[in-house]
C-alpha cells in the first residue's frame, strides 16, 4: 500500500474550502482533516455537505460545514465568519467551487455570463480578500485559487467557464504582488479532466476516454485525490518559496 506524506505544519491549522460538499471539494476535505487540520467548507448543496461532515465527526478535528450561496458574497463572507469563530483565523484558503456547464455562444446572454463569472471567479477575489487579514496577523498564510486545462487546451463548448477559468492566472499573480510582503503565498491549482462522479455521469463517455488517451502521457484516470494532495503540499510550509505560479495536475496533458 502507497504511503502519502503527512505535513506536520497542517496540524491544527484552519482550512477554508470552498465548494467542498462533492467531487473535488469533497477530497480536500478528507484530506485536510485526515492531516488534523480544522477544515471548515462552504457549499450550495446542503444534504451532501452535511453528509460527508457526518461521516467525518470522529477526526481529530471535526469539519464545519455551512450552507451558503458563494455567489450571493454577503451570504459567503457570513458563512467564513461562522468557519472563523467557530476555528479561529483562516491561514489556508482553497477556492475550490466552480460549475462547468456546457453553454453554446449562442445561448450565452449577458444574465448567464454574469452567472458563470459569479460562480467561477468573482468569488474566489472575494473569500481572498476577507481572509487576508487573518494571514497579515498570523505572519503568512495560502491561497489557492483553482484553475483549469479547458482553456489552456483550446476547448470549446463553455466560452464563459473557460474566460473565467483563464482569468484566475491573472487573479492569482495580481495577488501574489500584493499579499507577498506579507508571506502570504498565492498560486494557482490546475487540474486535468478528473474523473469525479458529475464528470462519470454527463459528460465521460467512449469519445471522452478516447480524448484522454489520447491528451494524456500517463493513460490512468485521474482522480480527486491527485489533486488533494498537491494542494496538501502548497498550503503546508514546505511550499514557503511557491508563489504566483500554476500547479498542473493532468497527467500530462497541456
Amino acid at each position: 500500500m502507497t504511503a502519502f506524506a503527512h505535513y506536520p505544519s497542517l496540524a491544527d491549522r484552519t482550512v477554508l474550502i470552498t465548494g467542498g460538499a462533492t467531487g473535488i471539494g469533497a477530497s480536500l476535505v478528507e484530506h485536510f482533516v485526515a492531516q488534523g487540520s480544522k477544515v471548515g467548507f462552504i457549499d450550495i448543496d446542503t444534504a451532501s455537505g452535511s453528509a460527508l461532515a457526518r461521516n467525518l465527526a470522529g477526526a481529530a478535528h471535526a469539519p464545519l460545514f455551512v450552507a451558503a450561496d458563494l455567489t450571493d458574497i454577503a451570504a459567503m463572507e457570513a458563512a467564513i465568519d461562522t468557519v472563523r469563530q467557530r476555528f479561529g483565523p483562516i491561514t489556508v484558503l482553497l477556492n475550490n467551487a466552480a460549475n462547468d456547464v456546457r453553454h453554446r455562444i449562442e445561448d450565452t446572454t449577458p444574465q448567464s455570463w454574469d452567472a458563470g463569472i459569479a460562480v467561477n471567479l468573482k468569488h474566489q477575489f472575494f473569500a481572498a480578500r476577507n481572509v487576508m487579514a487573518d494571514m497579515r496577523e498570523a505572519g503568512g498564510g495560502s491561497i489557492v485559487n483553482f484553475g483549469s486545462v479547458s482553456w489552456m487546451l483550446k476547448q470549446g463548448g463553455m466560452p464563459v467557464y473557460t474566460t473565467a477559468k483563464s482569468a484566475v492566472q491573472g487573479l492569482t499573480r495580481s495577488l501574489a504582488r500584493d499579499l507577498g510582503p506579507f508571506n502570504i503565498r498565492v498560486n494557482t491549482l490546475v487540474p486535468g479532466w478528473v474523473m469525479t462522479e458529475k464528470q462519470l455521469r454527463l459528460w465521460v463517455d467512449d469519445a471522452g476516454r478516447a480524448e484522454i488517451a489520447r491528451g494524456q502521457c500517463i493513460n490512468q484516470p485521474l482522480m480527486a485525490e491527485h489533486i488533494a494532495r498537491m494542494a496538501l503540499f502548497l498550503a503546508a510550509d514546505d511550499s514557503a518559496m511557491c508563489t504566483a505560479q500554476n500547479f498542473v495536475v493532468d497527467g500530462g496533458w497541456v
